[in-house]
């Protein structure tokens, strides 16, 4: 088996060799953040899954908000630099609730507060990321230009879970939130090394007609908006698992920040794989075949809420990340090569809006649900709905027949 061509030619490209570090780091930060937040705020003194699910509320609910205005701004303005700003305020927002965690009795607002902060900036990230990777790499060599940054995150989180369940550990949640924001201020100084240039809509127009025309783009493709209204239903019940319950089982059953590390490392180790494979694996129906591997997701928290071994939940976070790594890539590509790049970003904004809206209310009644019903119990009622809601989406024809690498050949 031989490298692909344009997998070789990204890795002499000083623009995206930036944007891979750039990247790379910020995830290697993305991996820390959750697993201090969630045993940090669980070892306060009094701190419960429902303080837990308060704050990742709070982070998460302005992210989805701000997000439509960030795919428009992203479409207006230099993508490099507002990945810059949005890892900048995202490092800021950690490294304040790190030095609260320092203190006895941090104010429950406070940490809201920030929390909020790091959700508004990372509002700015990912509709300028995906618009950017087209702005520096030709369409022939997408693929793998995913491919390696969803490597690099899967690698990243590898190190990062690891190495976060560590320090929690040992040091305590404080510590490792700053140490993710430095990662994330790193990561922002090297973007801001990358060129300003990209294909960036009319100021001219008002914000208001481009966030309507960029639903215009959005709303006529059905694979779009029928995949993104499943993952938006979805990830409601996800985030409920792996934000809230998750912690909260690990802590009582599996030996607490270590015992989840190991899992979330496990989902890490099958997104490498996926990664692996996607670059040399280019099926006719991609979006298809990631929907349908994605169905993975599911079997963690079922035997998570089953109280089977540590090895075994371990083992099927590999499948579900080799899953879900799939299906990153091909979901990336097929946005770049089916959207215009003035629209992009916008579209991915909307991408992002709609899979995350239902998010802040699996983990605001994650909590809640957990006291009254169990997390056991619970983590199994999530992990079905996100299986059936998954197969939901596999019904739509389009979804099952899209074809955009025949474009890819188009334009080559």
């Amino acid at each position: 088996m031989t490298m692909p061509t344009g997998a070789v030619v990204l890795l002499h490209d000083r623009n995206y060799v930036t944007l891979f570090a750039a990247r790379t780091l910020a995830m290697l930060a993305f991996a820390f953040a959750p697993v201090a937040l969630a045993f940090g705020i669980l070892d306060i003194p009094g701190g419960t899954e429902v303080m837990l699910s308060t704050v990742l509320a709070f982070q998460l609910t302005p992210a989805v908000i701000m997000m439509l205005f960030g795919g428009v701004v992203a479409d207006r303005y230099s993508r490099s630099r507002l990945i810059a700003l949005g890892e900048t305020g995202v490092g800021l927002g950690w490294l304040a609730i790190g030095l609260l965690m320092f203190t006895e009795a941090p104010p429950l607002w406070a940490m809201c507060a920030c929390a909020a902060l790091t959700g508004v900036s990372g509002s700015l990230v990912y509709p300028a990321l995906t618009g950017i990777i087209p702005d520096l790499v030709p369409a022939e060599h997408l693929t793998e230009a995913n491919a390696y940054l969803q490597g690099a995150n899967a690698f990243s989180r590898l190190i990062g879970v690891v190495a976060g369940g560590v320090t929690v550990a040992f040091l305590g949640g404080g510590l490792a939130l700053v140490s993710a924001s430095a990662l994330y201020l790193a990561s922002a100084a090297l973007m801001l090394r990358l060129p300003k240039t990209s294909h960036t809509a009319s100021r001219a127009e008002s914000m208001l007609t481009q966030l309507r025309q960029g639903w215009g783009e959005f709303s006529s493709r059905q694979w779009l908006w029928v995949i993104v209204l499943a993952w938006g239903l979805m990830y409601a019940f996800f985030e409920a698992t792996v934000g809230v319950l998750g912690p909260v089982i690990a802590k009582a059953d599996l030996g607490g920040a270590i015992g989840w590390s190991i899992v979330l490392a496990g989902e890490a180790v099958g997104a490498i794989t996926g990664m692996v494979v996607s670059m040399f694996w280019r099926p006719r129906h991609p979006i298809f075949v990631g929907c349908a591997l994605s169905l993975l997701c599911g079997v963690p928290g079922l035997l998570l809420g089953c109280q089977f071994p540590l090895w075994s939940i371990a083992a099927t976070a590999v499948a579900m990340g080799f899953g879900f790594q799939v299906f990153s890539v091909y979901w990336m590509t097929a946005m770049q090569l089916e959207v215009p790049p003035e629209s992009l970003s916008r579209v991915a904004s909307y991408d992002a809006f709609g899979s995350m809206l239902f998010g802040p209310l699996g983990l605001v009644l994650a909590g809640p649900a957990s006291s009254a019903f169990g997390p056991h119990q619970t983590a199994i009622f999530c992990s079905v709905a996100c299986v059936v809601i998954l197969v939901g989406a596999l019904t739509s024809k389009d979804v099952r027949t899209l074809a955009p690498y025949e474009k890819a050949v188009e334009l080559a």
